[in-house]
């Protein structure tokens, strides 16, 4: 497989390694991340939590924020998928669902993979925070990232830096 995603620099290059970001705070990724790895792969996958230090020295280029937000795959030679192109990318270099990801990547079924990558999101939306959260409006739930920015519906985003839990620590943008 080729991908022209990063303005015609990785053209005709063909892929022979994927890196998988996920969120290691999510359980749907985390389930998702314990799956593809069991699965048979005809191109290697890799799989780095999303925003960590890993992913940061690995690939300083990238906008790892985004990668928290949205799927994101990353090809040996700089090819960077986001979304469905991701899902259908990773399902590429699996043995038994390269068919699966031929069909994804028309146009029509394209847009199903974008509707499962936002039924995904949507779903992982309810989930952040684990308990409801009471702001006095009806609830929300709060989204904590491992990078220490967590988000309430009622007071929008904090930052806590890791290791800062009881707000003693300077905060920072």
């Amino acid at each position: 497989m080729t991908a022209d995603t990063t303005g015609g620099r990785t053209a005709g290059v063909a892929v022979r390694g994927l890196t998988v970001f996920y969120d290691a705070q999510c359980s749907l990724c985390t389930f998702l991340r314990d799956w593809l790895v069991r699965q048979p792969q005809l191109v290697p996958l890799e799989m780095v939590p999303a925003g960590s230090d890993e992913a940061r020295r690995r690939f300083p280029g990238l906008d790892h924020a985004a990668t928290l937000d949205e799927i994101t795959v990353v090809g040996d030679a700089g090819q960077v998928y986001r979304g469905g192109a991701a899902w259908i990318v990773t399902l590429w270099a699996l043995r038994e669902h390269r068919g699966l990801a031929h069909r994804l990547g028309t146009p029509s079924g394209a847009l199903l993979a974008k509707g499962a990558v936002l039924a995904a999101a949507k779903w992982r939306g309810t989930q952040w925070g684990g308990a409801q959260q009471g702001d006095g409006k009806g609830g929300g739930r709060a989204y904590r990232r491992g990078d220490g920015w967590s988000y309430h519906p009622s007071q929008g985003w904090t930052y806590n830096p890791p290791g800062c839990a009881d707000g003693s620590c300077a905060t920072q943008p």
